[in-house]
């Protein structure tokens, strides 16, 4: 394997103008059925974006071939599905291996259509979600809908820390920044995995650790912020060196769904729609989150007095650290997701609180792209929701004897609109001033 990874790395300096091909024949690959199971795809979609960041391709060209290279390998494998159905199981590689299909399966009758969005970030099920879906007969619309969403975060995902790496060593970055990068992300993936490992093995406890690690973390960054200078300025010049016409649009649109109206405006939907069916545990639970969050938002800016970076012409006077935007959306969309979760076992709880952060996650990205927040400001913000969420769930949960339940059904095809709307509303408000700011520059 070893060898084969230097030796696509050789042929692919040697020869930058396949790179996009390379690209789209290697995500289309990783999604194919079957192929994607003995293809390393993800590491090798490591290295080819590493090198489309060092100034082969940019970023929109690269997440774009990988999207669509990840369409074409979903199709292909729903069409195979549709046209063999139980056929498949006959198939080499499958033939032998009658499990693989059996959990594919069992994952998408558990999970409905999710299981696509979900799963395309687990790598055995990847390739095999779309011919189940096939051989299951999913109606196409509902299967293309969620494949086109899927394709766009699975790109992103696999194909853009690549590309930043990429790029990264082409920039003159401070003295220590690889190294306090090192800490940075090996701090949030042990995190991450100890949170993942205790929901899906549903340890007890998990909750109250979730929380209490979160905020440990904050503690750490608010204490530790000085010492990642290098970290942040390093990543903040990397992202002003690749600012597009285009992304500035799309930047502005998303980060206005995260200002403070619209989380306000959201937050009091919630909790309106909640008292309204009565649903007065999921309401403390969203009102301890939310109101705590924004509260020792504010507390902690003034306390810290972070200066924002220097990137606006007009630089705004609110202190940065940590980010109001980050915080309070993350803190609204987790709750979100973990509500919604509730009518799940923990696998299926775990996957709704990872497709609820990515608007969150979008929202932080979008703070730090416009040059008004740190890197490490945006984390901040994500740690203290999660700490809040993790911590007032736990308590809720400790007091009231059992879990939160889900709420009625009824009650989403009310809130969910409503959502959506508030935040259509403010894309929409926003999309003229950047329009006016940003147009002539495309």
């Amino acid at each position: 394997m070893t060898e084969l990874l230097d030796g696509l790395t050789q042929w692919i300096n040697q020869h930058h103008q396949w790179l996009g091909v390379a690209i789209f024949i290697i995500s289309f690959l990783e999604c194919l059925a079957l192929a994607g199971l003995v293809v390393p795809g993800t590491v090798i979609l490591f290295a080819v974006a590493i090198a489309a960041g060092n100034g082969a391709l940019n970023l929109f060209d690269t997440l774009l071939l990988g999207f669509l290279g990840g369409i074409l390998g979903d199709a292909v494998s729903y069409f195979i599905g549709r046209r063999f159905h139980e056929g498949i199981r006959r198939l080499p590689g499958l033939r032998t291996h009658p499990e693989w299909i059996g959990s594919a399966e069992g994952f998408i009758h558990r999970y409905g259509v999710a299981s696509l969005l979900v799963g395309r970030f687990i790598g055995p099920l990847r390739p095999l979600l779309p011919l189940i879906a096939g051989m299951l007969d999913m109606p196409l619309v509902k299967f293309v809908s969620v494949s086109l969403v899927a394709a766009a975060g699975w790109s992103i995902a696999y194909l853009g820390p690549g590309w930043v790496t990429g790029a990264a060593f082409r920039l003159p970055l401070p003295e220590g920044f690889w190294q306090q990068a090192g800490i940075v992300f090996g701090g949030a993936a042990v995190l991450l995995t100890v949170v993942a490992h205790g929901a899906w093995r549903e340890r007890a406890g998990t909750t109250l650790i979730s929380g209490a690690l979160c905020l440990a973390g904050l503690l750490a960054l608010l204490f530790g912020w000085h010492h990642l200078r290098a970290f942040d300025e390093g990543l903040m010049a990397l992202v002003q060196e690749h600012r597009e016409g285009w992304l500035n649009l799309v930047s502005v649109v998303i980060t206005r769904m995260g200002d403070f109206r619209t989380q306000l405006i959201l937050a009091a939907v919630l909790i309106l729609v909640l008292a309204a069916y009565r649903q007065w545990r999921p309401l403390l639970f969203a009102l301890g989150t939310t109101l705590g969050t924004a509260l020792a938002n504010g507390q902690l800016k003034n306390l810290l007095a972070r200066a924002r970076p220097d990137v606006l012409a007009e630089p705004l006077t609110t202190y940065s650290l940590p980010s109001g935007h980050s915080s309070a959306s993350f803190a609204f969309f987790l709750t979100l997701g973990i509500i919604v979760g509730r009518r799940y076992g923990p696998r299926g709880r775990l996957a709704w609180l990872v497709i609820a952060a990515l608007p969150a996650v979008l929202i932080a990205l979008s703070r730090v792209y416009l040059g008004v927040h740190w890197p490490t400001d945006v984390l901040a913000g994500a740690l203290l929701a999660g700490g809040f969420c993790g911590l007032s769930l736990a308590l809720l949960q400790k007091t009231g004897g059992n879990r939160l339940e889900p709420i009625p059904t009824r009650t989403w095809w009310v809130l969910l609109p409503l959502v959506v709307l508030v935040l259509a509303f403010a894309a929409g408000w926003a999309l003229p001033a950047a329009i006016e700011r940003y147009a002539p520059r495309l």
